[in-house]
């Protein structure tokens, strides 16, 4: 279950993510500001997860995730930002054309970079501050809706949109493993991952 080490960096990655979930309730209106401190201890006493589990299927993720549907593990992003999203990552997002349906791209560009067409026509410009650039991972498909639904077809996306960041993935029993995300995001998931991770449970391997 991870060293003392471990533990530690887990409990305040709890506590982080316990405060910036009360204070997304309070942004969104959903909570009084003299409520924030108790919904923060709330969050914490009563041992909520910090993962979840989501099966995806389709090939806008191919070759990363198999086309005919794979389970991963979500860790929950209650307040996405520039500090806790990377240029890298695979992540769920609402998709902004369609907030019912969730979406997994990797992020290819955060808030401020230069973003560059192919299509000569088409002028350069810089992401907005709170935004990213996701894209899918299967670059046979076209840059056009239906085949790929993404930042070619819906342009810059919210962070606000973003749910959470896949860390672990399952194909099968004998075909799981981390997800390749960023340097960052993978230090700071990986003692989430050695609490929370219960691989019988997601493969549904229960011997």
């Amino acid at each position: 279950m991870g060293s003392p080490v471990t533990w530690a960096r887990y409990f305040l990655t709890r506590i982080r993510s316990s405060v910036a979930q009360s204070i997304r309730s309070y942004e969104v209106g959903d909570i009084h500001e003299t409520e924030i401190y108790q919904h923060i201890y709330k969050n914490l006493t009563e041992g909520s997860r910090l993962t979840f589990k989501r099966l995806v299927k389709g090939t806008e993720m191919t070759p990363t995730f198999a086309a005919q549907g794979e389970t991963l593990l979500i860790r929950s992003l209650p307040r996405p930002s520039s500090r806790s999203v990377f240029v890298g990552d695979v992540v769920m997002l609402k998709d902004p054309q369609n907030p019912e349906r969730e979406l997994v791209r990797r992020v290819a560009a955060l808030e401020g970079e230069e973003m560059e067409s192919s299509d000569p026509n088409d002028e350069p410009f810089r992401l907005d501050r709170g935004t990213c650039w996701v894209l899918c991972d299967n670059e046979e498909l076209s840059p056009k809706v239906p085949d790929a639904i993404d930042s070619r077809s819906f342009g810059p996306l919210s962070l606000r949109n973003i749910i959470g960041r896949a860390i672990y993935h399952s194909r099968s029993p004998v075909d799981h493993g981390i997800v390749e995300n960023s340097r960052d995001a993978m230090h700071s998931d990986s003692p989430i991952l050695a609490v929370e991770l219960d691989v019988e449970e997601l493969t549904g391997d229960k011997k």
